[in-house]
């Protein structure tokens, strides 16, 4: 029990067949080896990859429900630009080089089961593993400039 949060990169596949060359194919789904019948890939519309996953990292929730979701912390699924996501990894990237903004940067938010709201180790091994997450994201970018895939931020407790 206790606050989770992802970041999930949903890639849209459906086969179109007057899409031609530029037509992602899914043709065959396994698990454990196995074929898996149940699920038709004709049927496939998004390919969805969990790109980060946190644990009880209240400040960066926090972030996330002020600036991509309005204010409302309600366990939505919720779609997050580029732009977003580079001025997260901004702030943290401004904690690592000082701590000490760490409280004006991104403030801890308590919650049922949020965790701890010191700005402790803990806080600033969250902040390191945001920036590899989000640099990781950030990174798969097609020719464009553009994420490959669309962003969605989610939490639940």
């Amino acid at each position: 029990m206790g606050l989770d949060m992802y970041l999930e990169k949903r890639n849209y596949v459906k086969q179109w067949e007057h899409k031609g060359d530029d037509n992602v194919e899914v043709t065959v789904l396994t698990k454990h080896g196995e074929q898996v019948s149940h699920i038709k890939p004709e049927r496939v519309s998004y390919v969805i990859e969990e790109v980060g996953y946190w644990r009880k990292a209240n400040h960066i929730h926090n972030w996330f429900v002020e600036n991509v979701q309005d204010g409302k912390d309600d366990c939505g699924d919720y779609w997050v630009n580029k732009e977003d996501l580079e001025k997260l990894l901004s702030l943290c990237k401004q904690i690592i080089e000082d701590p000490s903004k760490a409280k004006e940067l991104l403030p801890t938010r308590s919650g049922f089961f949020f965790g701890n709201t010191e700005y402790d180790e803990y806080y600033i091994s969250s902040i390191e593993h945001t920036i590899d997450i989000l640099e990781s994201v950030l990174s798969e970018v097609d020719d464009r400039g553009y994420l490959r895939g669309e962003i969605y931020y989610s939490s639940s407790w």
